[in-house]
């Protein structure tokens, strides 16, 4: 996935959830729901999430030093895992709170101006629909044959896997909040406003634990997928310049950044020059297969037979 895909779906879904957030803040201000708070701080949660998210990507570009050798590739799992952490006390937190508040004085908070929570809502949806596509389209490319689930689990770039969820639990959170606001306004009990936002929070809490679960993972260090170590495998099996791969680890730094080490196997008639002319060339070849490859060491080894049990 490119990082250019990632931040035409960030800046989408950053302008996106702050129209947003003001509409719900005005909406609420006109109805006094309980659910359209909640969502008015889910939006401008998620707009600052995007915020981070850019600057994260900003602060990943800059060049490693001898302090960061291998760069500030991390930087974007970084601050993906603090926009897990704002979820939940700002999104989950909040509305559940609210929405316990509601429920245990719903009389005190009668519903008013219904129309315009709904007509907020409505708006919303199509908005965030819009954010939703654009994500989902950027992450076509990246995902291949892979379902949404499986994208979010397995890749190794952290941005679009956030602003999917975020986007996608967003339109469900608005869906409850409209069903919510039209059962209080059939029913002309505002406890079911309260209902509604428990259930955005609750919702908000699944999604910022599974992104801070799969952000926790990338922030540790997370191997290349079995697809490409299969290529660096392959490209040094094939290279006409080694015997063979003796053994092989790799390492994220960063979306695009990737760490590897091999102990490959070389003729072992082969003179010192002829040896670092020949780890160059396998270099190369890794590269060619693995552009991410970014930083490579390979350690010239003899292949041995595995010792006696006995």
């Amino acid at each position: 996935m490119s990082a250019g895909g990632s931040k035409k779906a960030i800046v989408a879904a950053f302008l996106a959830n702050l129209g947003i957030a003001v509409a719900k803040f005005i909406a609420f201000l006109f109805t006094g729901s309980s659910s359209m708070l909640a969502e008015s701080v889910h939006s401008l949660a998620d707009t600052g999430n995007q915020g981070l998210l850019m600057l994260g990507g900003k602060r990943a570009q800059r060049e490693a030093t001898p302090l960061h050798p291998f760069g500030y590739g991390r930087e974007r799992y970084f601050w993906a895992f603090v926009v897990a952490i704002i979820l939940f006390t700002l999104g989950a937190l909040f509305a559940i709170y609210e929405g316990i508040e509601k429920v245990a004085h719903a009389h005190e908070h009668e519903l008013e101006a219904p129309g315009w929570a709904i007509g907020t809502l409505l708006v919303a949806i199509v908005l965030e629909g819009l954010s939703f596509r654009t994500a989902l389209h950027e992450a076509e490319a990246a995902r291949g044959k892979a379902s949404i689930r499986q994208f979010i689990r397995h890749t190794r770039s952290p941005e679009l896997p956030v602003v999917i969820l975020e986007d996608l639990g967003a339109l469900v959170g608005l869906v409850l909040a409209l069903t919510a606001v039209g059962l209080a306004i059939v029913t002309g009990n505002p406890v079911w406003d309260g209902i509604g936002t428990l259930c955005i929070g609750t919702l908000l809490f699944a999604i910022a634990l599974i992104l801070a679960t799969e952000m926790k993972s990338l922030l540790i260090g997370e191997s290349a997928t079995p697809e490409v170590e299969g290529r660096i495998r392959d490209a040094i099996e094939g290279s006409d310049h080694a015997k063979g791969l003796i053994h092989l680890r790799t390492e994220h730094l960063g979306p695009e950044e990737l760490l590897v080490v091999a102990k490959v196997e070389f003729p072992e008639e082969m003179r010192m020059r002829d040896l670092a002319t020949a780890v160059d060339q396998v270099e190369v070849d890794i590269r060619a297969a693995v552009p991410e490859a970014w930083m490579l060491f390979i350690e010239p080894d003899i292949r041995r037979a595995p010792l006696s049990a006995d």
